[in-house]
């Protein structure tokens, strides 16, 4: 089966074509400010990007009748459950009225349900485990102030895919096992996998667990307070320093760990104590998770783009390896998660679900 995958990010659109889960081609088509100045709201760039994603479809020698299935980046919806879902109209609906936000990957499943249409009576456009993925217990959503409850903000879509990519590997179902895993990117997550279930994750967006590569992780909030009311920062220069300009970036000045990984190679101790010290916090994370499932952890799962480098994950070994086993997948493999998604959902091994 020919499958059409569609990424919409803020600034371009990524499209990749797969026969079942082997890539056959895939292009990043980039949006010029000029290409996008003439919009207010996100739905508005719908006709533009999906004529330039036909024409890509159509330079690259497909016909859009080849495909099978298209699956688009699932955006900013009402909480649900993890899986495969079916793009219908109450998912368009909600997503144009932007109820959950605005984000590009709005316009991932409505190009993506056009696309199918064009392909056939019989092609369906789906998504994959997106951001708003809510599979949190009760227990876990609670703050210590019944004015703020935690909430489920992580990279959904890597974990589960990396999750069902280790199953199958062990010739086994995602829902056989139990799994820390720890998205090592921009931001991190880290989130307690309950038999197929994440049942409690650290909100990666803006303020929980470890400090990352651009954010602050949890900060001790009686000094946060003072800092916010100390007439020195504006509260959008707050939120900058808690997502953008926190962590790596606020000690050291970047927020490529590539870089901070060369620098401690060449000897740069501020740059060793530091990388050090999100490698504790993600190693704590994961310890304070595996009280979450009673110390019943199958393995320990390190994945995003840090989690290539082999001196980060040897830390993180070190402190974490007498809970489980810890593995690196390497990378965030977006394209591959959608279509792996999409593919394994329609044969049967990943629920299809509606949006309700």
């Amino acid at each position: 089966m020919k499958i059409l995958v569609i990424n919409p990010g803020s600034t371009s659109t990524k499209i990749a074509i797969f026969e079942d889960t082997k890539e056959l081609m895939t292009k990043n088509i980039k949006h010029s400010v000029d290409d996008l100045a003439g919009f207010n709201r996100i739905f508005e760039q719908y006709d533009m990007r999906e004529k330039t994603i036909l024409d890509e479809i159509q330079k690259a020698g497909h016909d859009i009748k080849s495909f099978g299935a298209i699956v688009g980046r699932g955006g900013l919806l009402k909480p649900i459950r993890g899986g495969v879902y079916k793009v219908n109209q109450r998912m368009i609906d909600d997503l144009k009225e932007a109820k959950m936000g605005e984000h590009a990957s709005n316009l991932g499943a409505p190009i993506a349900l056009a696309l199918a249409k064009a392909a056939g009576d019989n092609v369906n456009a789906y998504i994959v485990d997106p951001v708003v993925v809510d599979e949190m217990e009760g227990i876990a959503r609670f703050s210590g102030l019944p004015e703020i409850s935690r909430l489920s903000i992580f990279h959904a879509l890597n974990q589960k895919a990396v999750a069902r990519r280790y199953a199958r590997e062990k010739g086994k179902k995602y829902e056989d096992f139990n799994f820390i895993i720890a998205h090592l990117g921009g931001g991190v997550s880290v989130g307690a996998h309950k038999k197929g279930r994440v049942i409690d994750v650290n909100n990666a967006l803006n303020g929980e667990g470890p400090f990352s590569p651009e954010r602050s992780g949890g900060l001790p909030a009686g000094q946060l307070v003072k800092m916010c009311f100390s007439g020195k920062y504006t509260s959008d220069e707050i939120n900058k320093k808690l997502k953008g300009n926190g962590g790596l970036v606020a000690y050291l000045g970047t927020n490529s760990a590539y870089e901070v990984e060369k620098r401690v190679l060449a000897g740069d101790h501020e740059a060793e104590i530091v990388y050090k010290a999100m490698a504790y916090q993600v190693s704590k994370e994961i310890g304070a998770l595996s009280a979450v499932l009673e110390g019943k952890v199958d393995a320990i799962i390190l994945t995003g783009g840090v989690a290539y480098d082999k001196l980060f994950v040897s830390w993180v070994k070190e402190k974490v390896s007498f809970i489980a086993e810890v593995i690196a997948y390497p990378g965030e493999d977006e394209m591959q998660a959608l279509a792996e998604g999409c593919f394994y959902g329609l044969k049967g091994e990943i629920a299809v679900r509606d949006y309700e």
